[in-house]
């Protein structure tokens, strides 16, 4: 049988390997990875076959006639790696060894501990970077590709975070390794590798995820109040890479709530009206909320990616549309709706039934006290019904 040994090389591929490392090389007779990782070994007399395709690695494996195959992965091997892909080779025996990761050792140039980072890749995304920053107190993004450390920061400055501090590691290991630090601010034109490792520092962070209404910018366009919204997201059940719906969204507070309980997920507030919208991003960028993307459009609309998890906030009289194409897209859509009459009432529970989806019902009615003179005066909100079904 084949034996494959995924190799971590650290940052470098030579002063940061381990002996474990530098003996699984020796010992190899086949070593696979990119150029710069081959090149330390191009004349010790060994097979070489640069690639970092999983397909190309595979049928090099199979073609070949060694038994001993190494991939030299810079980093670490556990850490945002090609290794996880190759777990699905069949008549290969996978082991790996461990080895420095570049979060590891740019946090060891900076002198700071690591063990509650938050770690995100940036390859291919352009979102929930302030939202990370805004609920942790370090944060490590690996970048590469349209996004880089100029954009970074320059998004952490429309999202309220320009005053947080900004490390940039570059080619680390090598000789040409620099690290810049700065703030987001003062760094939203600096010109850094593509491929870099940024780790951002804020002190304010804050994991609070409900907020009172007075949190939010105000219009004359509706608000979904506070109780009626902390039980509308509990019940919807969000996770960390949920993609949600807020449709209606109006002021966006539902739609900022739905994104602190998905920095990893994606929230699209969908509205016809361009001033809610605007309202919505608005009170988006005052709460560091970066993954809610707004769509101005009446839905359904099959342009948004499938979600998971769906508040109706308003409907503008397409509830059964809404609804019949929600659960085509997804049939175990979770659904929660907002009705503030009876009507609305109706029209959603016809479009649960509709749709083969048992919903519960909750009624809240909402009193809050302020004070005249001496005394403390009850003052009543309008009820609110909310419908809830689905998920699987």
């Amino acid at each position: 049988m084949m034996q494959l040994t995924i190799i971590s090389t650290g940052m470098e591929g030579d002063k940061t390997l381990t002996k474990e490392a530098a003996d699984a090389i020796a010992d190899a007779d086949l070593l696979i990875g990119a150029e710069r990782m081959l090149r330390p070994y191009r004349n010790a007399g060994k097979a070489t076959f640069s690639s970092y395709r999983v397909d190309e690695i595979a049928k090099r494996l199979y073609a070949g006639t060694e038994t001993k195959a190494a991939l030299l992965v810079s980093g670490d091997c556990g850490f945002h790696s090609i290794a996880k892909q190759l777990d699905t080779l069949e008549g290969v025996e996978i082991r790996r060894i461990c080895g420095i990761s570049s979060p590891v050792y740019l946090a060891a140039k900076l002198g700071m501990p690591w063990e509650g980072m938050q770690f995100v890749s940036l390859h291919g995304a352009e979102e929930n970077i302030a939202v990370h920053v805004r609920q942790n107190a370090c944060c490590c993004f690996l970048l590469g590709g349209k996004m880089t450390a100029a954009k970074l920061c320059t998004q952490l400055c429309i999202y309220g975070l320009g005053d947080v501090a900004v490390h940039v590691g570059e080619c680390l290991g090598y000789p040409e390794e620099t690290i810049t630090s700065g703030t987001a601010s003062g760094l939203t034109t600096y010109e850094a590798q593509s491929l870099c490792t940024v780790i951002v520092e804020n002190p304010s962070f804050s994991e609070q995820r409900h907020l009172s209404d007075a949190d939010f910018v105000r219009t004359a366009i509706p608000m979904t109040k506070a109780e009626v919204r902390c039980a509308a997201v509990c019940a919807l059940g969000i996770g960390r890479k949920s993609i949600c719906y807020d449709i209606g969204c109006g002021t966006g507070s539902v739609s900022v709530e739905m994104a602190l309980h998905c920095p990893d997920g994606k929230v699209y507030a969908i509205d016809r009206n361009a001033d809610a919208l605007r309202l919505t991003m608005s009170n988006a960028r005052l709460h560091h909320c970066d993954n809610i993307l707004p769509s101005e459009q009446l839905y359904p609309s099959e342009t948004l990616p499938v979600p998971d998890k769906v508040f109706i906030g308003g409907s503008g009289g397409r509830m059964h549309m809404i609804f019949e194409d929600l659960v085509k897209r997804n049939p175990h859509v979770r659904i929660v709706a907002a009705a503030v009459t009876l009507e609305t009432l109706r029209e959603t529970q016809d479009a649960f039934a509709a749709s083969g989806i048992p919903c519960s019902i909750t009624q809240f009615s909402v009193t809050h006290t302020h004070a005249v003179g001496n005394y403390t005066m009850l003052s009543a909100q309008n009820p609110v019904f909310l419908l809830t079904g689905g998920g699987a």
